[in-house]
């Protein structure tokens, strides 16, 4: 290992350890605030800043604590996992630290409400969580791409989508944009805006599904005509069928080398040089003909 590739592992080694600086500091913020903090603090808010929630002082920071403690292991855990020289890491890392900033943010925000009557804003969090998370998604969409394999042959192109997961998640993004267009609260409206954004972009890359093009050069893995993925063909060793466990979640899943294109339970599972991609299909002996397929030019 050489010295530049010690110091980038020290550097990110450093940068996970330091949002654990989170914990004293919302902790000193209670510690210098002790003896002002009225015995039930305000805590729980609705959509108006009026709150409908109290706890004690002890409480209060005990369930800061640990909904933070419980953020950075989760944090911690993903960001060991991952490749540091990936864009994307680099995104997980940022996104990491402003989800523990709003954390960090919120407390603060509840002592001021309690000791001075300050009222709880919700736009630097709406805004701060907004750019995070756009940059995460595009990080994900650019990472790991491959080669472009579109001069190739086609050989076969298949597509996995899921309608009834498009319909599924279209309802909820429906009812909050009625909610929003019959409510009179700014920040009620500009949270349902953004929720029904997400809901309906989502909805639509079900609906849409993941394109499969097989070529004598191997896979692209597209949507809207976007190439998420590419796997040239001397990269595949092995493949067969395999099931997606639920609980992984659907659509693009993964992390490092392992990634997953998916809105159902059955697929091929592809390892490679690199790593693995699971393939989700309904019909996975369809994607099996066209690896075989392909396979062939190999030899």
């Amino acid at each position: 290992m050489n010295r530049t590739s010690i110091m980038n592992r020290t550097l990110w080694k450093t940068l996970i350890a330091m949002m654990w600086l989170a914990l004293p500091v919302i902790a000193l913020s209670y510690w210098l605030a002790w003896d002002r903090l009225p015995a039930q603090l305000a805590t729980h808010f609705d959509a108006a800043g009026h709150a409908n929630g109290w706890m004690t002082p002890e409480q209060s920071l005990r369930f800061g604590l640990v909904i933070t403690a419980i953020m950075l292991v989760v944090f911690t855990i993903v960001l060991t996992q991952v490749r540091r020289s990936e864009a994307f890491s680099w995104g997980m890392l940022g996104f990491s630290y402003v989800l523990v900033g709003v954390l960090v943010y919120g407390n603060e925000s509840i002592l001021s409400y309690n000791l001075y009557g300050n009222a709880m804003r919700p736009w630097p969090v709406l805004v701060a969580v907004g750019i995070a998370s756009a940059a995460l998604v595009v990080g994900i969409l650019a990472t790991k791409r491959g080669p472009d394999l579109s001069s190739a042959n086609i050989l076969a192109e298949e597509v996995h989508a899921s309608r009834v997961l498009g319909l599924v998640l279209a309802a909820p993004a429906a009812m909050e944009l009625v909610v929003l267009a019959t409510s009179h609260n700014s920040g009620l409206r500009i949270g349902l805006g953004l929720g029904a954004a997400v809901f309906f972009v989502v909805a639509t890359f079900a609906w849409s599904g993941f394109h499969y093009i097989f070529s004598n050069a191997g896979i692209e893995i597209r949507t809207f005509g976007y190439r998420l993925q590419s796997i040239p063909l001397n990269q595949i060793r092995e493949y067969g069928i395999s099931r997606w466990n639920v609980w992984g979640g659907y659509g693009i899943r993964g992390l490092g080398n392992c990634r997953a294109y998916v809105w159902g339970n059955n697929g091929v599972r592809i390892r490679t040089g690199d790593g693995e991609v699971f393939l989700g299909h309904r019909d996975p002996l369809r994607l099996i003909h066209d690896l075989d397929a392909i396979k062939q030019f190999a030899h």
